[in-house]
């Protein structure tokens, strides 16, 4: 670098047409090791000199790539750009290509090719996965986390006005899927948002058309299919390729400040329903058999009528004849009468004793002979008490 600084100001002088400074001894050896030192200096262009060496010799001197390896490069570029496109769709998705920005064709599951960017790009949907919007509340953490009752109202998404000009909150959730790919994605810009304000409107319309009583208590399941029927409508109008599953209630009840008024007419309500309905089941067991017994009961009737005619005609011809008999002989069917009479007596006694006049008169009255069975007292008899017989005497009858 000293010997580099001398020449310049050597140069310097010259030019201004003064001498040269003497200059410094210096030692014959630092001066071969400057004179050696840039011949060893090498530059990414080869061999290079000082500070003075020019560039553009530089770059002539450099050596261009053999054509063979030129074409080598290219090539293996062109192979992985070619096998870029291929490509694999899973079993829940849909391939969908677009070719400089515009639709060609929907693959489905497997592996497929595709021209590599930027002739085809290829858009990857879920088409049977079930998504889920949330309208009037957000469930707090992820959805695969979520618990119930881990929710945050939105006041003004919930509050909805009722066709009796009643307030209440109402809280529900749509499921959906998607139906046509290519509608999902070119369609709408924000699919998401869409459900959700569409949502919105279809169920304050059905609320608007809906008695406050009817939406908190028993008309539940007619709301929900009306709000899946009118959002079905609605995303169809717009061209979203989305397909609703179910639109469910999560929670509706009226505003904070008159909800336990509402509770109370809920549960009467409820009572009354289930006081109906016990009648209904009570009517439904009674009803039946009623009608089964009433037939058997006029067929027993009719069954029985016949026989006690029959009997009855047999009865009175009987009579008849034994009353012509009566008066053609009246001393021989009286004694007759009495034998037949006695006859069907004593065929039902069990044990018979005969005697005698003077037997029988010295014979003592004992009752009951053996043989015969006690009397017995009707099943409404009360014995009375001996307080009772005190105070009510019978009066003794005199013959």
């Amino acid at each position: 670098m000293n010997w580099d600084w001398d020449k310049l100001q050597e140069k310097r002088q010259r030019q201004q047409g003064q001498n040269p400074p003497p200059r410094p001894p210096q030692n014959q050896d630092n001066d071969d090791a400057e004179h050696e030192q840039p011949r060893a200096r090498r530059t990414p262009f080869g061999k290079g000199g000082g500070p003075d060496t020019n560039p553009f010799k530089r770059l002539s001197q450099m050596r261009v790539p053999n054509g063979r390896a030129v074409l080598l490069v290219l090539l293996a570029v062109v192979v992985l750009w070619l096998l870029s496109g291929i490509y694999i769709v899973n079993p829940d998705e849909q391939g969908v290509v677009l070719r400089f920005g515009q639709y060609d064709r929907t693959e489905g599951p497997g592996p497929h090719y595709a021209w590599p960017v930027p002739i085809e790009t290829v858009y990857k949907p879920q088409v049977t996965q079930v998504l889920r919007s949330e309208v009037g509340f957000r469930s707090v953490g992820q959805s695969t986390t979520f618990q119930q009752g881990q929710v945050r109202t939105i006041p003004e998404e919930a509050s909805m006005l009722t066709g009796d000009e009643n307030i209440v909150n109402v809280q529900f959730s749509v499921q959906y899927k998607i139906s046509d790919p290519v509608q999902y994605l070119f369609n709408v810009s924000a699919p998401t948002a869409l459900v959700r304000n569409a949502a919105e409107a279809a169920m304050r319309e059905v609320i608007g058309n809906s008695q406050i009583d009817s939406a908190i208590t028993d008309g539940k399941l007619k709301i929900q299919s009306e709000a899946t029927q009118l959002l079905q409508q609605i995303l169809n109008r717009y061209g979203a390729g989305i397909q609703v599953l179910a639109v469910q209630l999560q929670d509706v009840h009226p505003p904070q400040e008159v909800i336990d008024a509402f509770k109370d007419v809920a549960s009467a309500r409820e009572d009354k329903s289930r006081i109906i309905n016990e009648a209904e089941a009570y009517r439904n067991e009674l009803l039946p058999k009623a009608r089964g017994q009433a037939p058997a009961m006029l067929n027993q009737a009719q069954a029985y009528s016949p026989p006690r005619i029959r009997n009855a005609e047999g009865d009175a011809a009987r009579f008849d004849a034994l009353r012509l008999e009566y008066e053609k002989a009246p001393t021989v069917t009286k004694q007759r009468l009495y034998y037949e009479t006695m006859e069907e007596i004593l065929a039902g006694a069990g044990e018979k004793v005969l005697m005698d006049g003077a037997a029988a008169s010295r014979v003592l009255p004992y009752l009951p002979l053996p043989g015969l069975s006690a009397p017995q007292a009707p099943k409404d008899f009360k014995t009375p008490q001996a307080s009772q017989i005190i105070q009510n005497p019978k009066p003794v009858e005199k013959h």
